[in-house]
């Protein structure tokens, strides 16, 4: 029995000797459970890392190839509404890349956010642990091994003995365990920090290829301006050239009647869910109130004659919102040469809101909208030589100022 106690007294001296002068430095952290480090918070941290890694790969692989672009459409120039199709349909796909990005931008700003927060709360964590190492120290080094041993040179029976031993094991063992949290705060702060880095620097190639879309779009909308001008320009007949405006605005008024007169076969429905009440009209385009062309005769840019302008365009940077004007059901959301993506709205009463140029539709015929839902956003497709949003007001099969309409 006597060898048996020598034996395991050795065993605890040891354990007391060695184990706590080192792992108990650790011990009497005051962190809570909920702030413990984890191996799923440490493998969180590894995948961050690599998903970010990804994100930049995948950056890199859908970047648009404007050189390419370029030589596929240099083969439709021949037929100018054809080339103008092919190119609003790349405008319309770099558009949809850079708004891609500013989502994806503002989720790694936000991911940011939250991995710095990480790192702070990491850093407290390991602080703590450091400052209640010093005091563990202290404690030992004053007081460590004669309090083990009072402990057991002062037990009543050799049964408590035993369990006595049995408890300082347990403590060498919380002993352990908090050297090993300290381990892995430390590994979590290194990894929280790497994985900072990369998120940073998958922020910066996103912002990038974003400026890289942008300069793109410019390059594209440059390209279809010096065609239309050439086009202008070849045209040496001016009758010739006014015949052609003319029969462009013919085919788009005919588009937009034929339109009209789809929807005064539902007449009877569309009556009982909206009739114009009066109200006047949202402003469709929220950030912007530059008028580049107003509604009434105008001198028309190229052909340099006096010509109706049946809208008004309104200047702003592509991508921006358009608003829906009024309540009311979208009759179309569809793509014309001339128009480009444009969206039609029935208000009731013959009234409709026509927005044209768009470089994404948000909305789908038959949809009922409300004022100022979103329904697209501007662009610069169809007969366009810049970015704006060209809103139309139709009462009764005609188009009318919009100023009669809006605030």
């Amino acid at each position: 029995m006597n060898r048996l106690f020598t034996k395991k007294f050795k065993r605890i001296v040891g354990i007391v000797l060695i184990i706590l002068m080192v792992a108990a430095l650790f011990a009497s952290c005051s962190v809570t459970t909920e702030a413990a480090v984890t191996e799923e918070s440490i493998k969180a941290k590894e995948n961050q890392i690599s998903k970010a890694k990804k994100e930049r790969d995948t950056l890199s692989s859908a970047k648009t190839d404007l050189e390419k672009v370029k030589k596929q459409l240099e083969a439709s120039k021949s037929d100018l509404n054809n080339y103008i199709t092919k190119l609003d349909g790349e405008l319309t796909d770099i558009q949809s890349k850079i708004d891609e990005l500013n989502d994806q931008i503002t989720e790694k700003e936000h991911e940011i956010e939250t991995t710095t927060a990480e790192l702070i709360e990491a850093e407290e964590i390991q602080k703590a642990q450091y400052e209640a190492m010093k005091k563990r120290i202290k404690f030992m080094y004053e007081r460590g091994d004669t309090l083990y041993f009072e402990m057991l040179l002062q037990s009543g029976s050799f049964s408590d003995i035993l369990n006595k031993a049995e408890y300082i094991e347990k403590l060498s063992g919380y002993d352990r365990n908090k050297l090993n949290e300290y381990i892995a705060t430390t590994e979590l702060i290194k990894l929280t920090k790497e994985a900072l880095e990369e998120e940073k620097k998958t922020l910066d190639s996103a912002k990038k290829a974003k400026e890289e879309e942008e300069k793109n779009l410019q390059a594209l909308l440059s390209e279809k301006n010096r065609e239309l001008t050439v086009v202008a320009s070849d045209i040496t007949n001016k009758e010739a050239a006014i015949a052609e405006y003319e029969a462009e605005i013919k085919a788009e008024n005919a588009a937009i009647a034929a339109l009209e007169k789809e929807v005064a076969a539902d007449k009877a429905e569309l009556a009982s869910r909206y009739v114009y009440d009066g109200g006047m009209f949202t402003w469709p385009c929220p950030s912007y109130k530059r008028i580049s062309d107003n509604f009434g005769m105008r001198m028309h840019p190229t052909l340099g004659i006096q010509k109706m302008h049946n809208g008004i365009d309104l200047a702003a940077a592509s991508g921006s919102a358009i608003l829906a004007a009024y309540n009311g059901t979208v009759v179309a959301a569809d793509y014309n040469s001339t128009m480009g993506n444009y969206i039609m709205i029935n208000h009731g009463g013959g009234l409709y809101t026509i927005y044209m140029h768009c470089s994404a539709i948000s909305v789908s015929r038959g949809q009922d909208v409300t004022a100022g839902t979103k329904i697209g956003a501007v662009g610069s497709t169809g007969r366009s030589t810049g970015p704006h949003l060209h809103f139309g007001v139709r009462l009764n099969g005609n188009y009318v100022s919009p100023w009669n309409y809006l605030k």
